[in-house]
């Protein structure tokens, strides 16, 4: 066979024979052979490679995280099927724009054809020259816009809704929040549907009763201890992460205090230690393998056709009642 009807069958050409076609890809099976990546990206100048940029600052286990270990699943599963690998970025620390290694330069470097962006510094400024360079980028739970770059959430503001909607139907008044970095999507948009709702409900946020956190256990911890240090604790605390509640729960069973006979809490994410929890955990339920499978899609379909606009995507959430929730305590509500 010549290279050319070689490789007219491995780029799955139409105007093969299907006897030709089979005995190349018999040959191909029996000598085990693969293709030169290195010799193929010369040749059509397309690498097939999708980057991922994850960093959630110093201290914080990115890739232990199970939310991101949801979305790269998802993320994976897409691009997988459609032949692309992903490129990890090992180095988080930043550097210049101009540097070497600089997102935009290594993705560059590897000839990425697009990169999924999640956990970043929002105004990072390689990070904007990345945005804004012409590659297609979709970031996950981040705001980021211009040139070719979209991004996927959740609808965190309903989310946030549903909680407090679900612990005032509780008979809840004092209704707390641990909230996400006040730098972040999420964290923003959490705190906003919670004082959305409680106005809509008409209720308040007291002094006091809004506490930032990091999305991590030990800022729950901490959150939790100065919430029941107030004038008058809450009787319900909505955490803004499964595992700021997770931290929140350990606070309270360090100062006996039974969950959920006197204290609610509610968690979101609905990560799979949510349910193993004691008590097990209610929480807001984000999908976070239909985020990367959406990030994904999007991403290909912008590296497809280089005219298409980035899109803006939200995947809806739900709410998960299990055993940290119940109604208020009755010398509570018959005090008002």
């Amino acid at each position: 066979m010549s290279v050319a009807t070689v490789s007219r069958v491995l780029n799955d050409y139409p105007d093969v024979s299907d006897e030709t076609r089979e005995r190349v890809l018999a040959t191909i099976r029996e000598m085990d052979w693969t293709p030169d990546r290195a010799a193929r990206l010369l040749a059509t100048g397309r690498s097939h490679t999708v980057g991922v940029i994850l960093e959630t600052g110093p201290g914080h286990p990115d890739l232990q995280h199970p939310f991101f270990q949801e979305v790269l699943g998802g993320l994976k599963g897409i691009v997988g099927e459609e032949g692309f690998d992903l490129l990890l970025f090992g180095s988080t620390r930043t550097r210049t724009v101009g540097s070497g290694s600089s997102f935009l330069n290594r993705a560059r470097h590897h000839r990425l054809e697009g990169v999924v962006i999640m956990g970043v510094d929002r105004n990072d400024p390689q990070v904007e020259a990345l945005t804004r360079s012409g590659i297609p980028c979709m970031a996950i739970d981040q705001d980021f816009s211009g040139g070719r770059t979209g991004y996927v959430s959740s609808d965190n503001v309903a989310g946030a809704a549903l909680a407090v909607r679900h612990l005032v139907e509780l008979g809840h008044r004092r209704i707390a929040l641990i909230g996400g970095p006040a730098d972040t999507r999420p964290g923003v948009d959490r705190l906003l549907g919670y004082r959305r709702e409680l106005r809509r409900l008409g209720l308040q946020s007291r002094p006091g009763w809004v506490v930032e956190g990091d999305f991590y256990p030990d800022s729950g911890y901490r959150a939790m201890q100065e919430l029941l240090g107030a004038a008058e604790p809450p009787t319900a605390v909505f955490a803004a992460s499964d595992l700021m509640a997770a931290g929140a729960l350990r606070a309270l069973e360090e100062r006996g205090i039974r969950v959920p006979d006197q204290v609610s809490v509610l968690g979101f994410d609905d990560i799979p230690l949510a349910s193993l929890l004691r008590p097990a955990l209610s929480t807001v339920h984000q999908d976070g393998e239909a985020l990367g499978r959406a990030a994904g899609e999007a991403l290909l379909q912008m590296v497809a056709e280089p005219d298409r606009e980035a899109p803006t995507i939200t995947v809806p959430v739900e709410l998960v009642i299990r055993g940290s929730s119940g109604p208020v305590p009755a010398d509570v509500a018959e005090g008002g």
